[in-house]
């Protein structure tokens, strides 16, 4: 992964801060939180969310690229379905949209967000930010096609009224969703592992493998602090969410912020790992972060709603509206024209910067 990660795995705090965290949450946990917790709360979630970054590169640098990117990918996902099944649990009726704005908010930062300020770091360091074509583009496909079926489809059925999906139509999704992101780890972990490798300019593919790693134990150590890291983030969060659901609602926003603040919360670890990369010339393994990070999202999210549809009371609204698609399918066209060439300028990276700010724009004033 890199040498930062193999410096990192001594830093003291990140030891500290997920059992403390743990701590914290017992306190807290189903309790109306006045003001000045929310404050300390809002501290350890933050620290936590680092912490889970650390110990995430950690295992990462262990066990090599593109697995390191899987790991951390996966971990965040975790993060985020977890998160949506116990604020629908709460509220079925209230929150039906928020797996949709969540999984829509989780694609918009990473596919645009993420994907264009790395893109832009990349080219700034080396005029050219380069990547594996092969690689990035079967992650993009899929990425593309996952949120097709799950978001887009949702709109045009007419076997339930609105855009929601009819029983079987949801089964279809769950199971498509599962088998493609496993034909997906799959591809990027055996079969064509080399496409996911970063390269240099000339197209030379860079394994870090040679590259000093931290220990079994350390890693162990790691991943156990990982867990409970990740337990803390997803239990602090749903802690504060009712705050974060009054201060959106005071401001007069809609409620689908909600689910653009979950999704940025949770993507903070991704976002983190993933500037790092391009600091330091990976932008492959930047992308293979953003992309393997909307590909879990929807790949476990839609078949863990669809799980919870089952005891959930209110519906399960999945179908984007009219502008989000049109993002979509810009985000899409531009991806596309963006990963063909396997190189892109500081002007590919604005383009998708560009769309990831009137994704916001849209969300706070559509």
């Amino acid at each position: 992964m890199s040498r930062v990660a193999s410096r990192l795995h001594l830093d003291r705090w990140t030891a500290v801060v997920p059992p403390l965290a743990l701590v914290l949450l017992a306190f807290t946990w189903g309790r109306d939180l006045p003001g000045y917790l929310v404050a300390i709360v809002a501290v350890f979630l933050t620290a936590a969310v680092l912490a889970a970054v650390h110990h995430a590169e950690v295992v990462a640098h262990r066990v090599g690229e593109p697995y390191g990117s899987l790991v951390l990918a996966v971990a965040v996902t975790v993060i985020e379905v977890a998160l949506i099944v116990t604020l629908m649990t709460d509220n079925a009726e209230k929150n039906a949209t928020l797996a949709r704005d969540t999984v829509f908010a989780a694609v918009m930062i990473t596919t645009n967000g993420i994907v264009g300020i790395c893109l832009l770091l990349g080219a700034i360091r080396r005029r050219l930010a380069v990547f594996n074509a092969e690689g990035t583009g079967a992650a993009f496909g899929t990425v593309a096609t996952l949120a097709g079926l799950s978001l887009v489809l949702p709109t045009f059925t007419t076997s339930k009224p609105g855009p929601q999906f009819s029983p079987t139509q949801l089964v279809f999704a769950a199971i498509a969703s599962v088998v493609l992101y496993g034909l997906f780890v799959t591809t990027q972990t055996v079969r064509h592992r080399d496409y996911f490798l970063p390269v240099t300019l000339g197209g030379d593919i860079v394994d870090d493998d040679h590259a000093e790693r931290p220990s079994a134990r350390t890693a162990s150590t790691s991943l156990a602090l990982l867990g409970l890291a990740l337990v803390s983030v997803v239990g602090l969060a749903k802690g504060v969410s009712p705050t974060i659901e009054r201060g959106v609602a005071d401001a007069g926003l809609p409620a689908s912020v909600v689910g653009v603040v979950i999704a940025l919360l949770v993507l903070l670890p991704e976002t983190i790992a993933a500037v790092r990369a391009a600091l330091r010339d990976r932008v492959q393994t930047s992308l293979n972060l953003a992309l393997g990070s909307a590909m879990a999202s929807i790949g476990l999210t839609i078949p863990a709603v669809a799980l919870a549809s089952v005891w959930l009371s209110g519906p399960l609204v999945l179908g984007l509206g009219a502008s989000h698609m049109t993002l979509l399918a810009m985000t899409v066209a531009v991806g596309i024209l963006t990963i063909v060439p396997g190189r892109a300028t500081v002007l590919h990276g604005g383009v998708h910067i560009a769309l990831f700010a009137a994704y916001v724009v849209l969300a706070l004033s559509p």
